[in-house]
């Protein structure tokens, strides 16, 4: 069956990124349904946009729902754009691109997290928010070296207490969620500089959260708190 356009237009770009040896590739706002298998091809990618800009029209957007498995050859990816598509379920075929240091991923319709999630251990920087994520997986704790951390906008009703491990931590967004509770190991992320909780149902913090002293920037805006830590 004839490929649509959009596609080919990826597969052209991506045969002129392998002749050239590029290590960045630019596909935003391609209206691309299917990413050709091709792309596994360019193993010196260092940086592949996926993404969407949200002012554009749906139909000039990506709507990628999974990815082919030979992006898991990409090893050399540091950054992954896959912003505002279409993913459920995140494809296993990323699932052995350890060495990224930045995933963006909001703006899509994932309702939970693979397990293999903590394989991901370089990672720097992640963006989640806008989806319906409704839990955090336990592998999250091998995350330690992200320092920034946007999980808003989804359904959280609780964090695990391993969050505390994540002690590279320097950006935290948690608003509007469900979160009705804040695990004590939130005092072990000395290194925070800004934390957002807005829009949730918190009723009170824990003790510990007094031990943030590196806080600059901190919304707790549309909660039920009556009161903050006594030391805070």
């Amino acid at each position: 069956m004839p490929k649509d356009a959009a596609y080919q237009l990826a597969e052209q770009k991506i045969a002129e990124a392998l002749q050239s040896r590029a290590t960045e590739l630019d596909l935003r706002n391609t209206k691309l349904t299917e990413l050709p298998e091709s792309i596994g091809e360019l193993v010196q990618l260092q940086k592949l946009d996926l993404g969407n800009d949200w002012k554009k029209n749906l139909d000039d957007k990506n709507q990628l729902t999974t990815l082919p498995e030979t992006t898991g050859q990409l090893k050399n990816l540091r950054s992954l754009d896959l912003s505002t598509n279409r993913l459920s379920i995140l494809p296993t075929s990323i699932k052995q691109l350890t060495q990224l240091h930045s995933l963006i991923l909001h703006s899509n319709n994932l309702t939970t997290l693979p397990e293999w999630f903590g394989q991901f251990k370089e990672l720097q920087s992640l963006n989640l928010y806008f989806n319906q994520l409704t839990i955090l997986p336990d592998s999250f704790r091998e995350l330690t070296q992200i320092s920034l951390l946007d999980l808003s906008h989804n359904k959280l009703t609780r964090l695990p207490e391993s969050l505390g491990r994540l002690t590279q931590l320097r950006s935290l967004s948690l608003g509007s969620n469900k979160l009705s509770e804040i695990p004590e190991s939130f005092g072990q992320l000395i290194n925070l500089e800004s934390l957002s909780l807005s829009h949730n149902n918190l009723t009170e913090l824990p003790e510990s959260f007094s031990q943030l002293t590196q806080l600059k920037s901190l919304d707790l805006s549309d909660n039920k708190l009556d009161s903050l830590p006594i030391e805070y």
